[in-house]
């Protein structure tokens, strides 16, 4: 007896530790894969998301065959199976996706991220998101009655370990091809572990028939078959609960950064909540969750757009990740009361993965090309609400509060409603402001024109998620000014009021913005403006006249800039100026070693390179000081805070240059002008390494 009880703990443990391990795999790859293929895409807060909604399709797919095995193959044939597909996916290691991948040309990247994903990790991340339904089912299979959901748990553990000592330990210490090559090392681990495992079960299982299925020898008499409405409130609960995940964790990438603890956090909390609630029966109660709901989803609604859709991060990611984990809770708990018997269980698996593809596509592929603004996170959270009322008109016996349910289904009902007018009047206050609004795979841009103090200075303005992208004076007389950033005391300004001297100059301009630069043509001069959005450049054609208006030869090249310049020869500028930005996101591989290098490369003896730092949240400038010391150019810092006209923004430039005799110039003589801050501390920034963490602004105050 005793023996057979230490053999049942063995073969628990055993059983455990797999799942773990596949878990933990499963979710240490999407941020390290993620963070490698986002510079080959531009730095697009998007590309997190198409990713997100790759993994959820994958797991979705995981999830099918888990089923279809159990449910249409013998025992031994299952394992068989199995151990030939992770031989097969070991093929794949390591998965350090191509280079033949990086996109050629300018357009939606959203395909060819998925073939990539498909093509680098594909099946080894589909055979990693079989292990837990698999697993259990075969753990169920060799122990009638077992209850298996405790697993589940441990698995989504597993996922939140990782997920969590990415941006504290993995990030910060290894390069992405050591983060690569060592995720491939565990993963043969795993795959030896997992066949000895199934090697085990084709030995020992017997075959059943198929009237009770394989994944339960001896059903219950109990524990009727789901019905249709059952399992489809389990993919819309899935679906509501994915789709805040996404849709948050865009909001947050947009104007933060799209940096792997961006993409963590929100994803952990989903995680959080799934282990909460199928841990324990009684973490989620109604009574406690339902009245936080109403509370969370009203915060994230005045985040949304309190301060014009700008609110400081030091209260907005608390409020969104709030919202988030509480919903999550409330989608979670509810699924977790509707879990059908063990004999159901990969079904149901496969009804959660499902709604949790259904909401990645939704935020990555429909809702980029259906709607002109990020509309998405608003209708979830009305779905999210109305889910809950909804639940309690399905399922109101397990409703324990001292309120009436009859009293509680009419105020979530309420609250949906109120809910969903607030949301759209505030959304109809904003669209009301703007002469247009338009959204594809790199964000939303819209123009709005902004009357000012007297007439002749009212200006037409580009806004690219929520910051200003460049502004244009409406007066005809003056509309060739230059305005926003780039005005004579700027950076560029700075930049140009020196080149002014030297006759006709060749420029380069990465990132194109509402065209603003172009005010700085002459006759004679050469300017080459790099964009990757082709929204920007219709927008920038039609509705500013700066392009129409420059006299130098002047063309704009469609494009990641860094994949266009790495393509071109030498072109001899004698300023570049890196101005790309995706709201108040960086595209961080334009900041890199190896970026630099090729700039200096197109770049004349002693041309100034002149980095656009501005930010609300990071502290670049200390980056851009250690890039140029680490090539023996001198970096000075303008924080040109001297424009008093409203046309002008304050801005942070660091200029760049090989001939520091250039900064003795008048032109940059100002107290503005300084030598640029640099962090002894601060590891060098690469294409394999680089950690935006440590620059957060709000770590300095």
């Amino acid at each position: 007896m005793g023996c057979a009880i230490i053999a049942a703990y063995y073969a628990m443990l055993v059983y455990a530790c797999t799942i773990f391990l596949s878990a933990f795999l499963l979710f240490a790859v999407q941020p390290m894969i993620g963070k490698i293929i986002l510079p080959w895409f531009g730095g697009s807060a998007a590309v997190w998301s198409t990713c997100l909604m790759f993994f959820q399709a994958a797991l979705l797919a995981g999830y099918l065959y888990a089923h279809w095995s159990t449910r249409s193959l013998k025992p031994k044939r299952q394992a068989a199976l199995h151990i030939a597909l992770m031989a097969l996916s070991l093929a794949l290691l390591p998965i350090l996706p191509s280079p033949s991948w990086k996109p050629s040309q300018a357009g939606d990247p959203s395909v060819r991220i998925l073939l990539l994903l498909a093509a680098t990790i594909g099946l080894p991340y589909i055979l990693l998101s079989t292990t837990s339904p698999l697993l259990q089912a075969w753990y169920v299979a060799a122990k009638p009655g077992a209850v298996p959901y405790r697993l589940f748990a441990l698995s989504n553990f597993g996922s939140l370990l990782a997920l969590l000592s990415y941006p504290v330990l993995v990030e910060p210490l290894f390069t992405t091809h050591r983060q690569a090559y060592g995720w491939s090392g565990i993963y043969v681990a795993f795959v030896a572990i997992c066949g000895a495992i199934a090697w085990n079960a084709m030995r020992t299982t017997p075959h059943q028939p198929p009237a009770t299925s394989p994944v339960e020898p001896n059903p219950p008499t109990t524990g009727n078959p789901p019905t249709l409405t059952t399992r489809a409130l389990w993919t819309a609960l899935a679906a509501c609960a994915s789709t805040l995940l996404l849709a948050i964790s865009n909001h947050l990438s947009q104007n933060v950064a799209p940096i792997p603890f961006l993409w963590v956090l929100p994803l952990g909390v989903y995680l959080a909540s799934f282990i909460l609630c199928f841990e324990r029966d009684k973490v989620y109660h109604r009574g406690v969750f339902l009245p936080l709901l109403a509370v969370g989803l009203s915060g994230a609604a005045y985040a949304i757009y309190a301060n014009e859709g700008n609110p400081h991060i030091e209260w907005a990611i608390p409020t969104f990740v709030a919202a988030l984990f509480i919903a999550c809770m409330v989608c979670h708990g509810e699924l977790a009361r509707l879990k059908p018997d063990p004999r159901h269980l990969t079904s149901f698996y496969m009804m959660i993965s499902l709604g949790g593809a259904l909401g990645g596509l939704f935020v990555a592929i429909v809702a980029p090309r259906v709607f002109r603004t990020y509309l998405e996170l608003p209708l979830a959270m009305v779905a999210c609400s109305a889910l809950a009322a909804l639940v309690l008109f399905t399922s109101p016996q397990t409703w324990s509060g001292k309120i009436p349910v009859a009293a509680v289904r009419i105020a979530m009902l309420a609250f949906t409603v109120v809910l969903a007018v607030q949301l759209g009047y505030q959304k109809h206050l904003t669209d009301e402001v703007f002469r247009l609004s338009v959204r594809n795979f790199y964000g939303v841009l819209r123009v709005r024109d902004v009357p000012q103090t007297t007439e002749d200075t009212a200006v037409r303005r580009l806004i690219h998620g929520t910051i200003n992208h460049g502004e244009q004076l409406l007066d005809a007389k003056r509309r060739d000014e230059v305005t926003s950033y780039y005005g004579p005391y700027s950076g560029m300004g700075r930049a140009m009021g020196y080149l002014d001297k030297r006759g006709p100059v060749r420029v380069a301009v990465v990132g194109l913005g509402a065209g603003v630069t172009a005010a700085y043509c002459r006759p004679g001069d050469f300017f080459r403006f790099y964009e990757i959005n082709p929204l920007a450049l219709s927008i920038a054609s039609t509705w500013f006249t700066f392009l129409r208006d420059c006299k130098a030869d002047h063309q704009v090249l469609l494009g990641d800039a860094r994949l266009t310049l790495e393509a071109q020869a030498s072109q001899q500028f004698d300023l570049m100026a890196i101005d790309a930005f995706s709201s108040d996101a960086i595209p961080v591989h334009l900041l890199t070693h190896e970026a630099f290098a090729l700039y200096f490369r197109h770049l004349r003896p002693g041309g100034i390179l002149a980095v656009h730092v501005s930010n609300r949240y990071l502290d670049l400038v200390p980056v851009v000081s250690r890039n140029a010391r680490d090539f023996g150019a001198t970096p000075m810092d303008v924080d040109d805070g001297d424009e008093e006209e409203d046309y002008f923004s304050d801005s942070d430039w660091v200029l760049v240059s090989t001939d520091s005799a250039i900064f003795r110039d008048p032109a940059f003589k100002s107290s503005s002008v300084q030598p640029a801050r640099y962090r002894a501390d601060l590891h060098p920034w690469t294409d394999d390494y680089s950690n935006l963490f440590q620059i957060l602004k709000l770590r300095l105050r």
